[in-house]
Parts: structure tokens; C-alpha cells; sequence
């Protein structure tokens, strides 16, 4: 960096002796001349003094500042010779005075310009808190200068006086996207990403704040990663302050939001994992006996779960412990009813088996019993939590509550947002125990809590959609962490008035080829969902019904069916003819499959579905789309063959 800035400097220096050295021997205007000369001296003089502070000088105004001193210096040492000009010389040179005037008031802000850098790079013990103020060059943008003079401070200031310049840079980041552009153009990220990894608990908060409000499109986010921001975010989520972690869980979430290309790079330093342990943390019972499955695990979660619950179901028992272990959970389990508590059962008979495992005889020698002796009592004088294993939890029991439950909305937010499209991060989040923390806090965690939940598990499911392999390892019907949270979507969708309802819904359109032909509990709320909602709720419940209804669903002549019982058919006809055009091609759409898929139905011939279809191959609005037209055709065309054969009949 010194080298750097004494390049920059060398010419701009010469050139100040070079018209100096010029002002000696001029033979016009030379009162002018001697005022450049005395400005230019003293303008030689401070950018010696820059070039022997080169070690602390900002490179970012440096480089800007002495460009434009340079281009002044020239442009003085050209009038210069001018004036140095001699006989017939004289008569061809027209030297304005005003030329000379400018020159001359140029220099001196450069000057300025010089004496602030100065000032700007010197700590502010160095220099009593003075005043800074704005350089002439911050005439035609100040709000530069003072992002200049805010990155300084964060290189050269206290910590306090870091954390207050992380704050300013907050206030400008959150104000103008711009002005989040300039911060990252002029170097700001990497003191930024230093004040959160080493500063006091205020200062991380807000260095980690402005580093998610600059994220804000593609380019931003990925010059940030490029800085190093996944490693220093890492390490607050396994041992920072709860508060930190907090802003550091939004901050990712708003970087992966803004370019999903980081999910990446956040999950291959273990990001999702710390994550996890955030909503697992005082979430279920004895969750630290969990870990989050690695390709190197013989056994997912669910898979030693469906084993411990297959076992309880076969000896009608549960743990001997079950009742201590429910007295020690921090948060209330979603059923009160142990006959019907499907996750409270998952939990203890996981641990059921884990204790039978650890009970089975074993052959060891005299040493080796004394070894296991003292190590079993060395985790009885253990606290209940106890740390994951790279994963530091140590003090989070003793955070307020509304600290945890905002700890554990940003740690869903982020999840959501970093799973957004990503086979890989959405297997790994499966294959842990987030789903079984996802269905406990969909049920009695707080509101914001339970949205932010739910949004994770609209964009898991959104991917296992496209997915079969995800589809088939992490919501197969069998699957009791599954089957939670299908539960607690299908009641959200019972009660229809919380803002969990629409990502519920459109998570069960996602998980509609994942039911078997039995499954049919789903259809009556989503049909019911059609009659006398807001427009965007019918909509979404007829577009989860279309799942149910595609010729894409292996069952869906049985989902038809199930919706053509439920009176579904009797809410589509209203929607198609009077409904808004949001809702009218959705419903058209579902109301075409099931003409396809069971077109002898007597339900749609009461409800006059063939006139609907008919009616609807004339309105131009409603088939702009190719494939909505071919599939109203196909509708229509299966059910003019059936009435075609009944009345031959």
C-alpha cells in the first residue's frame, strides 16, 4: 500500500517543482505567477508530508485527490511557460487573466484536498477530535467525502469509533442503493468484515448490518463473498454473541436472497449446519444428541427415527425416560396428547434406541471399564445442553426469550433463502433434524417464528417438486419428521386465517405427488379454500389442486375424484365465468383436468362444465396461453365423447 501511494505522489510532486521552478524566470504577469509559485510551494510541501505518512494514507481518496492535483499542476505549469515567453513570442501567446486567476484558486484546493486526506488518515486520538469537514473536491458529491471519511476511521479508529462509523455507513447503505455501491467501490467491505470479526458486541452488529444492506443485487453480494464475508459469518454463528448472530442471520439471508450463487459458498464452511443448531437449540428434546448427517454418516435422522418408531410401535412402549425427558424441554411440544404426540414419539424412541444401543453387552477388558466408568459419570455432571460437536452453544440458555425466538426466525430466514432452488443444501437440511424443528415451531413457536418457518419449507418442498430423489428420501409418507410437518400444514389450512396459509398451501401443491391414493385429507380444506376467499388464497388453492389434478400426478384420476366429491366442481364454474383473471386461469385449468380425467362425472354434467369450457375456447384473455387452449380443448373434447355416447344410449 505505501509503495502504492508514493507512485501516485512522485509526479505530482515534480511537477510542483517544475513550476516553481518555471515562476523564477517569467517575464509576463508576474505578480500572477508569483501567487502560483507561493500556492505551489505549498502545495510541493503537503505532498511531501502525504508521501513521508504514505503508510496511513486512504488509497481510495488518495488516488482521486492527487489525480485531479496532478491535472491542476499541469495545467499551471503550462501557463507558466507562456509566460516565460520572449519577443515575437509574446505577440503570438494570448495568456487571459482570468486563466491565471483560476489556476491559481485550483491550486489552492488542492491544497485542501491534501490537508484533508491528511487529517482523514490520522487517527482521532492523533488529531483531538478535530473537525474534519469536507475538501473542496467534495463540491459536486459530498456524500463521497464522507464515505471516505467514515472507511477511514474504520481503518485507522477505536473500536468505539469504528462501530460509530459502521453505524454511519448502516444509515447511508439504508438510504440509497447508490450510496451502498460507493461504500463497496471505495474499499469499505474489508474493514467492515474486520470491525465484526474483532470488535465489541455493538460494533459486529453493525458492521454485519451494513454488510447485508449492501448486498443488494448480484455484483455487490458477489465482490462481498469474493472479500471473505462466508468465513467471518461462520465463525459469529459458532461462537459470537446471540445479538451478533442475529444480524449475521439476516445479513446472509439477504445476501443469498440477492444472489443465490453464495448459497454455495455458505454452505461449504458449515453455515447450514450452525444454522440448524440455532433452531434445534431448546427446540426439541435433547436435541444435542443429534447431529446433522454428513455424506460420511452411516444413518440419517430419519432413518434411526423410523427404526426408533417403528420399535416403540412393536413393543407398545416408550423410554423409561420419556417423562424426565418432556419435563426438561425448554419448549412446549406441539401435542399435549401422548396418543397422538407423533413428535414427541419420533424424538423419544430415537432416544430409546440410542440408550438401548449404548446398554448392549460389550466384551471389554478391566481398563476399559474403569475408561467407560468415568466417562459416563463425566456426562452425568454435565449441564442438560451440552455443545455439538464444532458448534459452540456455550450461555445461549441464558438469553431472554424474545432474544432466542428472534434468534430462531433469522436462522429460518436464512435457511429459506439459502435452500431457494439448491438440491444439495435442501438434502442436507433433511437429512438433519430441521425438519422435526420446523414442525414444532410451526405449532407453538411466535409469529415471526412460525412465517419465517414456513417460508423454509415452501422453498424445501418447492425443490423436492422438481426433485424425485429429495421428493422420495425426505417426504415419503413414512417418514415421521415428514408426516409432522404435513400435519401442521394441513392444520394451518383448517384454520384458513393466518398469514402461514398461502406458503402452506403452495408447500402442499409442492408435495402433491408424494400422497397415496388413500391420502385424500387434503382435498376437502383445499377445495373449501375456493368458496368466498381472497382472490389470492383461491388462487393458490386451485394451483396446489392442479398438482393433485396433472397428468403429471400418477393418482390423479383419484385426486379428481376426491375433488369432484369434496363440490369442488360447484366453486371452479362461479370462478371461471365472474372471477379476476388471476383466478379465473387457474381455475379453468382445474377445471379441465378433471374434465379430462373423469368426464363421465355426473357432478360436472349437473354443473354445466361443458357449456363453462365451451364458453371459455371464446374468450380471448383467457386463452393467450397455448397450453392453457390445447388443455380446454382436450376438456372439453373428452366430455362432448361421453355426452355423445350417452345419448346414444
Amino acid at each position: 500500500m505505501a509503495d502504492i501511494v508514493k507512485q501516485i505522489l512522485a509526479r505530482p510532486i515534480q511537477l510542483a517543482d517544475q513550476v516553481t521552478k518555471a515562476a523564477d524566470e517569467v517575464c509576463n504577469f508576474k505578480a500572477d505567477c508569483l501567487e502560483i509559485k507561493a500556492k505551489t510551494e505549498r502545495l510541493a510541501a503537503l505532498l511531501r508530508q502525504a508521501a513521508r505518512a504514505s503508510n496511513d494514507l486512504y488509497e481510495r481518496p488518495t488516488r482521486r485527490i492527487i489525480d485531479d492535483t496532478e491535472q491542476v499542476l499541469d495545467k499551471a505549469l503550462t501557463l507558466v511557460f507562456k509566460c516565460c515567453a520572449r519577443g515575437l513570442s509574446r505577440v503570438f501567446t494570448i495568456i487571459p487573466n482570468a486563466a491565471l486567476k483560476k489556476t491559481a484558486q485550483q491550486l489552492e484546493n488542492s491544497c485542501g484536498d491534501v490537508q484533508w486526506l491528511l487529517r482523514v488518515s490520522t487517527p482521532a486520538d492523533d488529531r483531538d477530535d478535530e473537525y474534519l469537514g469536507l475538501p473542496p473536491i467534495a463540491a459536486n458529491e459530498p456524500i463521497l467525502c464522507l464515505i471516505w471519511e467514515q472507511i477511514a476511521i474504520l481503518c485507522t479508529g477505536s473500536l468505539d469509533e469504528r462501530s460509530d462509523a459502521a453505524a454511519s455507513l448502516v444509515s447511508l447503505a439504508r438510504d440509497n442503493e447508490r450510496y451502498g455501491k460507493l461504500i463497496i467501490e471505495e474499499g469499505g467491505v474489508v474493514p467492515l468484515l474486520k470491525l465484526a470479526k474483532e470488535g465489541r458486541m455493538e460494533g459486529q452488529e453493525n458492521a454485519s448490518r451494513a454488510i447485508g444492506l449492501l448486498g443488494r443485487d448480484p455484483e455487490s453480494v458477489e465482490q462481498i463473498v469474493n472479500a471473505g464475508v462466508c468465513s467471518v459469518f461462520a465463525k459469529i454463528l459458532k461462537d459470537g454473541p446471540m445479538k451478533v448472530q442475529i444480524v449475521v442471520a439476516w445479513a446472509i439471508s439477504e445476501l443469498a436472497a440477492n444472489h443465490h450463487k453464495c448459497q454455495d459458498h455458505f454452505a461449504q464452511v458449515n453455515t447450514i449446519r450452525l444454522l440448524v443448531s440455532h433452531l434445534a437449540f431448546e427446540t426439541i428434546q435433547e436435541h444435542s444428541k443429534y447431529a446433522i448427517v454428513t455424506k460420511h454418516q452411516n444413518m440419517s435422522i430419519h432413518a434411526a427415527a423410523s427404526m426408533a418408531h417403528s420399535n416403540s410401535s412393536s413393543t407398545g412402549k416408550f423410554s423409561e425416560n420419556d417423562d424426565e425427558n418432556k419435563s426438561q424441554s425448554k419448549i412446549p411440544h406441539p401435542m399435549d396428547n401422548q396418543t397422538t404426540n407423533q413428535m414427541h414419539s419420533l424424538v423419544t424412541s430415537a432416544m430409546a434406541v440410542k440408550t438401548q444401543a449404548q446398554n448392549q453387552p460389550n466384551i471389554t477388558s478391566p481398563n476399559q471399564q474403569q475408561q467407560q466408568q468415568r466417562q459416563q459419570q463425566a456426562n452425568q455432571q454435565r449441564p442438560h445442553h451440552v455443545g455439538l460437536t464444532g458448534t459452540s452453544i456455550k450461555g445461549r440458555e441464558y438469553e431472554d426469550p424474545a432474544t432466542k425466538a428472534e434468534m430462531k426466525a433469522m436462522a429460518a430466514r436464512a435457511l429459506g433463502h439459502l435452500c431457494a432452488g439448491n438440491i444439495s443444501i435442501c438434502s442436507n437440511i433433511t437429512e438433519s433434524r430441521a425438519l422435526l424443528c420446523f414442525a414444532v415451531l410451526l405449532e407453538k413457536g411466535p409469529e415471526e417464528v412460525q412465517y419465517y418457518s414456513a417460508m423454509a419449507l415452501m422453498e424445501i418442498t418447492g425443490v423436492a417438486e422438481q426433485n424425485s430423489d429429495l421428493r422420495r428420501s425426505a417426504f415419503k409418507p413414512t417418514a415421521p419428521a415428514a408426516k409432522a410437518v404435513v400435519d401442521q400444514f394441513l392444520r394451518i389450512i383448517n384454520q384458513g386465517d393466518s398469514e402461514l396459509l398461502i406458503p402452506s398451501i403452495k408447500s402442499i401443491g409442492h408435495l402433491a405427488r408424494t400422497f397415496r391414493a388413500t391420502e385424500t385429507r387434503f382435498i376437502s380444506p383445499l377445495v373449501a379454500l375456493l368458496e368466498d376467499r381472497e382472490p389470492e388464497v383461491t388462487r393458490e388453492a386451485a394451483i396446489a389442486l392442479n398438482k393433485f389434478a396433472s397428468s403429471d400426478n400418477f393418482l390423479k384420476v383419484n385426486h379428481c375424484k376426491a375433488i369432484i366429491q369434496a363440490g369442488g366442481t360447484k366453486h371452479l364454474v362461479p370462478h371461471v365465468y365472474f372471477g379476476e383473471q388471476m383466478v379465473q386461469i387457474p381455475c379453468l385449468i382445474l377445471l379441465s383436468y378433471i374434465a379430462t380425467h373423469v368426464p363421465d362425472s355426473e357432478a360436472l354434467a349437473d354443473d354445466n362444465a361443458h357449456i363453462v369450457l365451451e364458453w371459455a375456447t371464446k374468450q380471448g384473455h383467457l386463452m393467450q396461453d397455448p397450453t392453457v387452449e390445447e388443455l380446454v380443448n382436450k376438456g372439453r373434447d373428452s366430455m362432448e365423447l361421453y355426452q355423445s355416447r350417452g345419448s346414444r344410449l
